[in-house]
């Protein structure tokens, strides 16, 4: 019976010993495929398709490097204006977004929707179109659309903000507390009373907070819109790369870091004061 046990115990442990091994074949395998993929993008992306005599080899680079290390401070003067147009377009941007975002939201929130057969999937394909295209995709179709300027920056910011703010608040409406809805339901009040009494109160919190971060976040996308020609402190800084001004370039970039701190700074103190 033990010489059984034993062989029995041996059995299995040299199955165990098997599949370890099959295992960390596995695993190598998968790491060496990996490697093989990323050499492959290497070697395609950057080896082969650089022009690495354009650059003058490591001491071309530093030399073109170097010259970001200056200031081209008589610019200043010249940036305040487009520094204001780029937070114009990030606050108006955001408020047309969160506009446009609540219709969506009412949409794609399921136990709201009007209609889960057309308008919720309508709501939730609206959302999914809005994350998925770029803000700069936005920006170039407004641009063709309307012209130069800070408008199709402001469109883009808003088309763009779509996705995010009515996702979140389509999910913040979902998981509120059922019992106000039917108490207000109950004693015979209608949709708006429902929306405005016992889901407003809510998912106010959730909204503010997000548009905020959103608020944040377009001040960075509002920077890198006048590379399209859409206006704002991007169309500064691809002038001045045209003219090859690279002390220009640095203190637009410079602008630019305190416009974003700026934000920062700004959106912190209100979501302390109003969350």
């Amino acid at each position: 019976m033990s010489l059984a046990a034993t062989s029995v115990s041996e059995h299995g442990f040299d199955a165990w010993l098997a599949h370890k091994r099959s295992r960390r074949i596995k695993n190598w395998l998968i790491v060496a495929a990996g490697a093989a993929v990323l050499a492959w993008c290497v070697r395609d992306t950057i080896l082969f398709d650089t022009d690495w005599a354009r650059m003058g080899g490591a001491l071309g680079i530093g030399g073109t490097l170097e010259r970001f290390f200056w200031v081209d401070w008589s610019l200043a003067p010249k940036l305040l204006v487009p520094a204001l147009e780029t937070l114009m377009m990030a606050t108006l941007g955001t408020i047309l977004g969160c506009i446009l975002s609540l219709p969506v939201a009412w949409f794609g929130a399921a136990n709201v929707t009007p209609s889960r057969f057309i308008l919720y999937p309508l709501g939730r394909f609206l959302m999914v179109l809005s994350r998925s295209i770029h803000e700069i995709i936005w920006a170039l179709l407004f641009v063709g659309a309307v012209g130069l300027g800070a408008l199709p920056g402001i469109l883009a910011v808003a088309m763009r903000s779509i996705g995010f703010i009515s996702k979140i608040t389509a999910e913040a409406i979902e998981n509120i507390d059922p019992k106000p809805v039917e108490a207000i339901r109950a004693v015979g009040g209608n949709q708006f009373q429902v929306m405005y009494y016992g889901i407003v109160p809510q998912i106010l919190p959730v909204i503010i907070g997000t548009i905020i971060f959103e608020w944040d976040i377009n001040i960075r996308r509002s920077a890198i819109m006048g590379l399209v020609g859409a206006g704002g402190l991007g169309l500064v800084f691809f002038r001045q790369m045209a003219m090859f001004n690279y002390g220009g370039v640095t203190l637009v970039v410079l602008a630019v870091l305190a416009l974003i701190a700026l934000g920062e700074v700004v959106s912190h103190f209100a979501r302390k004061a109003v969350i």
